[in-house]
């Protein structure tokens, strides 16, 4: 039950705002520079929403093998890599080199580099044994209509193994790492 004090701060507070109430709807409409930020706003909400209906879409073809087989027998090599982190640099230094490369820069000028770089941590994290979480697509979905031929994939691995031997990576966990990927051939390769 409401006392006569309160009662009385109560209907002070409410004659305030009621006095109040036509000063705040004059200044309610958005100056140009406010509905410049509205509209980004908006923007980004419906963008996040598009990234977030994407990642809700099935991520996997289930005619296509796992993108990243765990193998918890190999996480002595994943500490040859220096583990997640070191993971991490290693895809900072491929990404430069597939960019800077004539015949695979195409193939990565447009994409999201950082997302390519953090699912291919992920995956190699996984495939290594390591407790990460692989969150990208299968490999199937993820290539298809790139035209990506055998020599482009060879390619790849090649910049691949320059960027391993520029972190210090031994030549046997690189092999290891390698030998669990060249299977992937078949679902990368389209043409």
């Amino acid at each position: 039950m409401e006392t006569p004090m309160n009662l009385t701060k109560t209907l002070a507070l409410a004659i305030a705002l009621a006095v109040a109430a036509p000063g705040f709807a004059q200044d309610a409409a958005p100056t140009a520079e406010e509905q410049a930020l509205l509209a980004e706003e908006a923007r980004l909400e419906a963008e996040e929403a598009a990234l977030d209906a994407a990642e809700a879409a099935p991520r996997l073809d289930p005619s296509a093998p796992n993108p990243a087989p765990a193998h918890p027998e190999l996480r002595p090599v994943l500490d040859d890599f220096g583990g997640e982190a070191g993971l991490a640099r290693l895809m900072d230094t491929f990404m430069a080199g597939l960019l800077a490369d004539e015949r695979m820069g195409p193939f990565f000028a447009n994409a999201d580099q950082e997302r390519v770089k953090r699912q291919l941590v992920e995956q190699f994290c996984v495939i290594l044994g390591g407790d990460c979480e692989y969150t990208g697509r299968d490999m199937k979905t993820s290539h298809a209509g790139l035209g990506i031929d055998r020599a482009d994939f060879n390619r790849l691995v090649e910049v691949l193994q320059v960027a391993m031997d520029a972190h210090d990576v031994p030549f046997r966990a690189q092999n290891k790492l390698l030998a669990r990927l060249a299977p992937m051939h078949r679902e990368v390769v389209t043409e």
